[in-house]
């Protein structure tokens, strides 16, 4: 059987996301969203959130933008001087490398994150990372070990399923350089996600088999979310995606992704998609349903 769990991320980062994923939910191929505590729409998500109650809601954990849940004072190592973190991925990695960022202080900072959507009655389906920064390989350990501590059941792993990269390379000629590096990081997270497999195990936690959709970040269209469902595999995946309603005021420094948004949306609600899906056999579900795999 082939089963797909549509997860939207970003939820809570501004109220034009909240309301579009919302959207992709209701009318909609969106099963599950994961939700940023420290988001600047995080009350408006919680909301919408409990309207929906057939919608998974994962923690969104983050560590790259916004004020901390934590006390700046007590995270010093993962903000600047205006008390906000900073640090894109590849900084993170490397931080972490010299020694220059305190784990013990990423460990309470996502913890806060994780009690902050927990305190909101909202049960946790599984936890993933802003920018995927959960499959830094010292990081991946501290969030196993919090979904064992708060009884969350699964991590998103962002290792991308191979597709043909071609295709989506000839429909955004004019994109090609960012598809490109967004191939390349999907590429490094699979290879920082080794042993990733074994300490899932160890901890008890679950996963899907496959994953999808950093290489069509942002160019998630109808035509390359046909290629993706098509090559689906049987099994349980994820495919990750950033639906939002169209919103002129996002400001690019919150996220790169504005006009794209709507175009997920559109893609995600297609009627040509939802019945593909039929005539495809694809079971969506949410992960809640992971465990009946």
């Amino acid at each position: 059987m082939k089963r797909l769990i549509v997860n939207a991320d970003d939820f809570g980062m501004a109220a034009s996301i909240n309301t579009g994923i919302l959207e992709a939910h209701r009318s909609g191929i969106v099963t599950s969203t994961t939700l940023m505590a420290n988001g600047a729409a995080f009350v408006d998500a919680v909301t919408l959130a409990k309207s929906a109650p057939e919608l998974g809601v994962g923690v969104h954990l983050n560590l790259t933008q916004g004020q901390p849940i934590s006390s700046p004072d007590s995270v010093v190592s993962l903000v600047d001087k205006n008390n906000k973190m900073f640090r894109q991925p590849a900084i993170l990695w490397g931080e972490i490398a010299l020694g220059r960022l305190d784990l013990s202080e990423v460990e309470r900072e996502l913890s806060l994150q994780i009690e902050f959507v927990r305190d909101t009655g909202i049960a946790i389906t599984h936890l993933d990372g802003h920018k995927h920064i959960h499959m830094l390989p010292a990081i991946h350990k501290i969030v196993l070990r919090l979904a064992s501590k708060y009884g969350i059941p699964a991590v998103r792993t962002a290792v991308e399923y191979p597709l043909e990269l071609a295709p989506l390379l000839r429909q955004n000629r004019q994109n090609a350089p960012r598809i490109f590096m967004q191939y390349i990081q999907s590429r490094t997270l699979a290879r920082l996600a080794v042993g990733s497999s074994a300490r899932l195990k160890q901890a008890g936690v679950q996963t899907p088999a496959f994953f999808f959709g950093i290489t069509q970040t942002g160019f998630l269209k109808a035509e390359e979310l046909s290629m993706i469902l098509k090559s689906i595999p049987e099994g349980t995946s994820e495919l990750m995606c950033h639906p939002g309603q169209s919103d002129p005021t996002l400001e690019r420094g919150l996220t790169r992704l504005r006009e794209e948004r709507q175009s997920e949306l559109d893609a995600l609600t297609s009627p040509e998609i939802i019945q593909l899906i039929s005539q495809l056999g694809i079971q969506l579900c949410s992960y809640r349903g992971l465990g009946a795999a």
